[in-house]
């Protein structure tokens, strides 16, 4: 069956269509066309999303996209291009998670096809087995699995005894890890979106072979004995570190790119610690890391470490690390195949911005 897919959580506009068949375990995919028109250069003079700006820009760039896709995929003069329809309805912003669903709506009573709707966090799981173009599939996987979605919004762990039944083991408490790599951007003076340049200065370092900043951060909730996580002290902490060393006029590149590593590498040694202690117990024989987050090179570096003939391990291809529209598709097809091919009225479908997994 052919699917176009919608996804407008945030500030990137993403369609595209694929092709599917085969059950939940073993489906299979081609791509037939995949566009993404960002905003980013829209939101840099806000510091971050501007969320009715935002809404304005999906409601003008989804007719584009979409024309775009359907001639990519050459169906474009088809009365009825696609079998279905997937749309992410949350979580995300509410008012830009309206557009898409009131333009998939709209397309499912022009052509009469169903609409799936799609959790967006659970779209950025099943990233992991895609392609930004050509075929792939779902390739067999061991139970149990644990999942560390790691994004702007969302830094959680998800347990999963049995395929597609999720079980939040661990979450922040507060800021996500990547709205903290932001936030301390921000505070550094980089320019928006500021998570890629913290990465970029820590990188730098790691490459000099400064390893070691000069300079100490906290590890919020590292020894806790649940699988929580906390990134508001870790950021504040930055903030005060700044202040001391006299404002952010007083500071030059190199003490940027220090802190940056220093925050960097409390801000991850987190993240893999908590995993590590969850794959211990609970037995892990699959690892997905996905979200924005997981295109951080340092990361992957450590996951690595930590899966090493113990566990697979799954991290998306970089193009699929962002929002985008081929994630919501895989999600959408295998729910549609789970509940046997049974779709809620197009009309029912509602924004859910603080929707879980």
């Amino acid at each position: 069956m052919k699917i176009l897919n919608i996804e407008t959580s945030c500030d990137d506009t993403g369609i595209s269509i694929l092709e599917a068949k085969d059950g939940i375990k073993n489906a299979s995919f081609k791509v037939l066309a995949n566009n993404v028109s960002s905003q980013i250069d829209v939101h840099i003079p806000y510091g971050g999303v501007y969320p009715a700006l935002a809404k304005r820009e999906h409601t003008k760039n989804l007719p584009f996209v979409l024309e775009k896709t359907l001639k990519e995929s050459k169906l474009e003069k088809k009365e009825k291009p696609v079998d279905a329809i997937t749309v992410t309805y949350g979580p995300g912003l509410e008012i830009t998670l309206w557009t898409g669903i009131v333009f998939a709506q709209e397309l499912s009573k022009k052509w009469n096809v169903p609409v799936i709707p799609v959790n967006h966090m659970e779209g950025h799981l099943f990233s992991v087995f895609g392609k930004g173009k050509g075929k792939f599939k779902i390739p067999a996987i061991k139970t149990p699995i644990l999942s560390l979605l790691v994004s702007g919004g969302h830094t959680e762990l998800i347990l999963m005894k049995k395929w597609m039944q999720y079980e939040r083991i661990g979450q922040t408490v507060d800021d996500a890890v990547g709205e903290a790599f932001d936030k301390v951007a921000r505070i550094l003076g980089l320019p928006y979106p500021g998570g890629p340049q913290i990465s970029k200065f820590a990188d730098t370092q790691r490459e000099k072979k400064e390893i070691n900043s000069p300079f100490s951060l906290p590890r919020p909730m590292l020894y806790t004995k649940n699988f929580d996580f906390s990134y508001s002290g870790l950021k504040t902490a930055v903030l005060y570190l700044v202040r001391d060393l006299g404002g952010l006029k007083k500071i030059n590149e190199k003490t940027k790119a220090q802190i940056a590593l220093e925050f960097e590498n409390a801000a991850i040694e987190c993240l893999i610690y908590k995993t590590k202690k969850a794959i211990e117990k609970y037995k892990i024989k699959t690892l997905i890391v996905a979200g924005g987050v997981s295109a951080n090179n340092h990361l992957k570096k450590e996951m690595q470490k930590i899966s090493k003939g113990k566990v697979k391990l799954f991290f998306p291809p970089k193009e699929l690390t962002g929002d985008n529209s081929l994630m919501i598709g895989i999600a959408g097809y295998l729910n549609y195949i789970k509940n046997k091919k049974k779709t809620p009225k197009p009309n029912s479908i509602k924004a859910t911005g603080n929707l879980r997994l």
